[in-house]
């Protein structure tokens, strides 16, 4: 009898721990939150930021005796912000399919609590320590205001300034490679991309540290994508600074057949960028015939690439001929009718128009985005 009440008690005991190791699984998101101080009837938003960079709601909870509930279908985990009505700001976090407990701080929501996935812990321990680094860099910069010129002071914070720079910037990547599969390293690569001032092969190094499932997930793919376009638009910037040999480009003529950009080399070449439907371009225009009849006899050859073919147009090809009639464009026009995804524009990582390349006779890239007067000016010096 013993034997088998020890039997039962051991098999109670590891059922009961079966019980409590196991969470339960949840098909899509759960957040569930307490709002201290936060009146019945005021709403609570989960709101996402759109690709043209508007706020869109994904979701509404209504707070009930300091009490609120998120629940929702999640395909993959996103970055969302948590809003109140009367409370100022918003707290960034991210959405998984887990459930996530929310704390809210109406004094302060940037310190709110939150808890209950790897990612967001990640996402605060890593925000924590880049602010920490900031608060002693210009903690360091002010001191070094103060220090007397040429002083060891001053020449100890200055050397404390660079390191602190080095380590904000290396930090990141220092975090990528301690969390490589971790969901809030793809959010991290993701906003490095989006900076103004970045190494993209580096990015693309830290990227490529990340696990497969990462990599391979909705948001994995996206950064992909976003990491190869950017190499291309940086290598398109540097192969048309000044000094660099212009790509050269082949493309369809009003006619259909193919002209190519070093068929037609003057002793000097506008390569211009335009469209029928740009305003500013058409403006332009009147400009650029001026230039062109008064030094085409001197070596200048213009070819313009037309980014019509705007889905808003219904006869693109139509509207570019009837532009270069009205206009008197009497020089080598080409467009594959493609819009801002024109390949030429790509090479030249055309962003707006109109916009505009001065050439040698070697191809080589000599001025650029020159207009009105200035542009004369400059054809007048090369060719006169």
């Amino acid at each position: 009898m013993m034997k088998k009440l020890y039997l039962f008690l051991a098999i109670g005991i590891l059922l009961y721990a079966c019980k409590t190791d196991t969470k339960p699984a949840i098909d899509g998101y759960r957040v569930i939150g307490e709002a201290p101080g936060i009146y019945n009837g005021i709403r609570v938003y989960l709101n996402t930021v759109a690709a043209n960079g508007r706020t869109v709601t994904k979701d509404t909870a209504i707070v009930m005796d300091e009490k609120f509930k998120f629940e929702g279908q999640l395909k993959s985990p996103e970055m969302v912000m948590l809003s109140v009505n009367s409370v100022k700001g918003s707290f960034p976090f991210i959405l998984e399919q887990q459930e996530i407990t929310f704390k809210i701080n109406k004094e302060q929501i940037e310190q709110s609590e939150i808890s209950g996935t790897e990612a967001n812990t990640a996402m605060m321990d890593y925000n924590a320590k880049i602010d920490k680094i900031a608060s002693e860099l210009a903690d360091t910069r002010k001191k070094f205001k103060l220090a007397k010129q040429k002083s060891p002071e001053k020449e100890a914070l200055s050397y404390k300034i660079i390191e602190s720079n080095k380590q904000r910037d290396d930090y990141p990547f220092e975090f990528l490679k301690t969390h490589d599969d971790n969901y809030f390293s793809l959010i991290l690569v993701d906003k490095l991309i989006k900076e103004r001032k970045k190494d993209i092969d580096r990015i693309a190094e830290g990227f490529n540290g990340l696990s497969k499932d990462l990599k391979t997930s909705t948001l994995g793919k996206e950064v992909q994508s976003k990491i190869d376009v950017t190499k291309l638009e940086m290598a398109a910037l540097t192969a048309t600074e000044i000094g660099q040999k212009a790509p050269n480009f082949k493309a369809p003529s009003t006619d259909g057949s193919t002209l190519e950009l070093e068929e037609i080399l003057g002793k000097v070449t506008i390569v211009d960028f335009w469209a029928s439907w740009c305003g500013p371009c058409r403006r332009e225009n009147p400009n650029v015939v001026r230039v062109y009849e008064n030094y085409h006899d001197k070596g200048l050859e213009i070819i313009s690439v037309s980014l019509d073919g705007s889905n808003r147009q219904k006869d693109p090809k139509a509207a570019w001929i009837k532009a270069i009639k009205d206009d008197n464009l009497n020089w080598h026009h080409v467009s594959n009718l493609n819009y801002f995804n024109d390949p030429v524009a790509k090479a030249y990582n055309i962003r707006s128009i109109p916009a505009t390349y001065i050439l040698d006779e070697d191809g080589k890239i000599i001025a650029k985005n020159l207009r009105g007067n200035d542009l004369e000016n400059k054809i007048a010096q090369l060719l006169n």
